[in-house]
């Protein structure tokens, strides 16, 4: 399962004057086992703040995060974690890359690699499986990190701004490759975005955050079947939609 609950979430951090700055301020949502749920806010809105706390990373100020019945207290073996960064070993190649996680659980080579070795090929990069990540274009490094972070079988991905770094061309890819993956895998996932574009063509919700500090703006369902066309007209009326909520409530930069 990945169901999720957020409950009165509140952070700040302290300022040098002895004031504190307030980040994230009261959310409240639930994301549902193998839902696909974009948060869109502007730079420092909390994005990130946020995903570190699901994730385990910092601790919450106040109230709770829920994951499957079982509040989070420190990091969770059911998470993983994608960031816009890449964050591979340049001294490891691809398939030692994605065995990392599995090696630090105790996993013997074998068993490690074998399971390395089906996630290589879910992200299409068999025949760079020798390869190192300074080999590798940015978009073949972000999808190593995919797959080192589905090797962990976590029931819950973050994801931080994964493509935030790539040109347009590879970011489409790779977001259609992306869903091929979700869908196989089932895993329930929260992606962070800047972009309208990307969040109405990836998610089932999007969660519109407020600037700093973060409040939930709007929360909206997107209903368009899949495969979406960005073309089309239903596309176009859904990212219309979104960018008038914006407009109207917050301002996304």
């Amino acid at each position: 399962m990945g169901n999720l609950e957020i409950r009165d979430l509140n952070q700040s951090f302290p300022r040098e004057d002895g004031s504190r700055l307030v980040v994230l301020d009261h959310l409240n949502f639930e994301v549902k086992d193998k839902e696909f749920v974009c948060i869109l806010g502007s730079s420092g809105c909390g994005k990130t703040t946020l995903l570190r706390l699901i994730a385990g990373l910092d601790e919450a100020q106040e109230g709770s995060i829920v994951l499957d019945g079982e509040e989070i207290k420190g990091q969770n073996p059911k998470v993983g974690m994608v960031f816009q960064e890449y964050s591979l070993f340049p001294w490891r190649n691809v398939m030692d890359n994605i065995a990392f996680g599995l090696e630090m659980k105790g996993l013997i080579k074998e068993e490690r690699y074998r399971i390395a070795q089906r996630y290589l090929e879910l992200v299409n990069l068999s025949q760079f499986r020798e390869s190192y990540p300074s080999e590798l274009s940015g978009g073949m490094r972000q999808r190593v990190a995919v797959a080192r972070a589905l090797a962990l079988d976590p029931v819950l991905l973050l994801m931080d701004e994964p493509f935030g770094a790539l040109d347009a061309q590879t970011r489409n890819m790779l977001q259609k490759e992306l869903l091929d993956i979700w869908e196989e895998t089932k895993k329930t996932v929260i992606f962070i975005t800047h972009s309208v574009d990307e969040a109405v063509y990836l998610s089932d919700r999007i969660i519109v955050l407020s600037p700093r500090p973060g409040r939930i703006c709007r929360i909206f369902d997107v209903e368009l079947d899949r495969p979406r066309d960005r073309t089309s007209v239903e596309f176009a009326k859904v990212r219309r939609t979104v960018l008038d909520l914006i407009s109207q409530n917050c301002a996304i930069q």
